[in-house]
């Protein structure tokens, strides 16, 4: 019964914005974590943000830093990542995750994750 769904991917152009959501049901919400990590073509999925539980805290790769914003919204188990400024090297596929201990980028140390959704950043 444990859901992370994402949504909101697109095909956007350089400089463009959007806003990720993921939706989560299924275990306690808001005693978790909450990463969004990115896969592009023949890479490694690497972390893009993370987000504590309480929201006290949040984490950025260099690569995003300035650019995104993650947030989340306990009352509706949603997580979001706005994404302003973007690249093409932005392209990937985006997945939400979530993690009973603390907010981190490394990946094993989650044990939900979504589908992923698909961005594309082109002109």
């Amino acid at each position: 019964q444990v859901q992370l769904v994402e949504s909101g991917g697109g095909l956007v152009q350089p400089g463009g914005s959007l806003r990720l959501s993921c939706a989560a049901s299924g275990f306690t919400f808001g005693a978790y974590a909450i990463g969004w990590f990115r896969q592009a073509p023949g890479k490694e999925r690497e972390g893009v943000s993370c987000i504590s539980s309480s929201a006290g805290s949040t984490y950025y790769a260099d690569s995003v830093k300035g650019r995104f914003t993650i947030s989340r919204d306990n009352a509706k188990n949603t997580v979001y990542l706005q994404m302003n400024s973007l690249k093409p090297e932005d392209t990937a596929v985006y997945y939400c995750a979530a993690n009973p201990r603390v907010a981190t980028l490394i990946r094993y140390q989650y044990d939900y994750w979504g589908q992923g959704t698909q961005v594309t950043v082109s002109s």
